[in-house]
């Protein structure tokens, strides 16, 4: 069954198909991944077929980031989890490694066609077609997402790739070539506006009239994407994907209920309650991490991937007539907060913040005292208000009011001038820890 018509089945007819994709996988890695093999004999199991099928799956150990790093020597450079020879791989990207050493991804020339075929269903959902123009900030070819590119190609876009660090360029190759898509993250299409209006450049009259976002949380919180759709004039939609498991898993059509499904046929999803790691099932409302396992996979297929991603879980048809299901990225696992007890979101702070109104900027940032996942409360938040806007006690106890009705959570706001806190032309860091003791 070809893919193009694999991803016109209905959702709930790919069970049987995933099934035998599932199990054809496990053969795959029992006989050519020394990291599985190894991985499930630890967990006791002494066969593929032992390992049953999806219906099984949450029975598997899960797959941890750390775990592939470790799995990484001189003689192993991308990790024992590498299942195909490197005469095979026909392209690597890597991590951004602020961490340390990158990581290495490898792709086999069915693993490349694949990663494009999900990356073209996701940016197809929002509308990208043939013959329209985009710009683009971000600065993918190392990266997974320079599959991205790939599929801007596939769909017969004219991209328009200007990358990160240069705004000036970028609004003059808007002003001069007239594209009608912008790609960037959702933190510096709100700072463009700035840029702009600052200058006199009114970006509501530019050409765009659709922007992509990606790469964080953001473009889906209401006050955010009202912010960066009111100064352009233009819709907003999002995708995500992770590095690991393929890029642009997720993306939004324009009717914005959520980033559907786009990796059918190629990748199994899981949400788990991500305390316990036990799984919630996948229905309308469901709240929970996103675990991946690869169907369809050469290079270094992977297990019950934790994504560390926690999303809202939408289910049923859609009006743009997909009936894949849908999420919203809340936040992530590993950016969470604990203030006495309370689950908090950075990217739920700044959305709380960002819907007082014309008040405020939009930008926050969370200056922890100690450096700690588990906070005691007031939680000290920096807020900056919006242009030629003074600090004012009313503001301030209004914020806080909200953040403990919405979050239940108690703060400390600091109102900050207008341009006080950093913009970027890539991914916002909402915490500052420099603060911390």
């Amino acid at each position: 069954m070809g893919q193009q018509k694999l991803s016109d089945l209905p959702w709930n007819e790919l069970a049987a198909v995933n099934d035998a994709a599932y199990r054809k996988q496990l053969a795959y890695l029992w006989e050519h991944s020394e990291f599985y093999q190894t991985k499930l004999a630890a967990a006791g199991i002494a066969s593929a077929e032992e390992a049953g099928g999806l219906d099984d799956v949450s029975k598997l150990p899960f797959t941890e980031k750390d775990e592939l790093r470790a799995s990484r020597d001189e003689d192993h450079p991308i990790g024992r989890h590498l299942a195909a020879s490197m005469t095979e791989i026909v392209r690597v990207y890597s991590t951004s490694g602020t961490t340390g050493t990158p990581s290495y991804i490898p792709l086999t020339a069915d693993d490349l066609a694949n990663w494009v075929e999900i990356s073209t269903r996701s940016y197809g959902a929002s509308g990208l077609a043939k013959g329209e123009r985009m710009v683009t900030t971000y600065n993918a070819g190392p990266f997974v997402a320079g599959v991205t590119l790939d599929a801007f190609a596939k769909l017969g876009v004219c991209h328009i790739p200007v990358g990160a660090g240069n705004t000036e360029r970028l609004m003059t190759a808007i002003q001069l070539l007239k594209p009608t898509v912008l790609g960037c993250t959702p933190s510096y299409a709100q700072y463009l506006s700035e840029w702009a209006f600052e200058r006199g450049v009114d970006t509501a009259a530019s050409s765009v009239n659709k922007i992509l976002v990606a790469g964080e949380p953001g473009g889906g919180e209401p006050s955010m994407r009202q912010r960066i759709e009111k100064a352009w004039g233009a819709r907003v939609t999002e995708a995500m994907g992770i590095g690991d498991i393929s890029v642009s898993l997720w993306g939004e059509c324009t009717h914005q209920n959520g980033m559907h499904f786009s990796g059918a046929g190629f990748v199994h999803f899981e949400l788990i309650d991500p305390e316990t790691g036990a799984n919630i099932p996948i229905e309308d409302g469901s709240e929970g991490e996103l675990v991946y396992t690869h169907l369809m996979h050469q290079a270094a297929p992977l297990l019950r991937f934790r994504s560390r991603d926690r999303v809202r879980l939408s289910t049923g048809a859609c009006p743009c007539g997909r009936d894949t299901p849908r999420v919203r990225c809340i936040g992530r696992t590993d950016d969470l907060l604990i203030v006495r007890g309370v689950n908090v979101f950075p990217s739920a702070v700044r959305d709380v913040v960002g819907k007082i109104g014309a008040e405020v900027s939009g930008a926050i940032s969370i200056r922890p005292k100690t450096k700690s996942v588990k906070l005691a409360p007031p939680l000290p938040i920096v807020v900056e208000l919006a242009k030629d806007q003074e600090a004012d006690v009313g503001l301030s106890s209004l914020i806080r009011k909200r953040l403990r009705d919405e979050l239940l959570v108690t703060t400390d706001i600091t109102l900050v001038p207008f341009g006080t806190l950093p913009r970027t032309d890539y991914k916002s860091k909402l915490v500052d820890w420099s603060e911390t003791e």
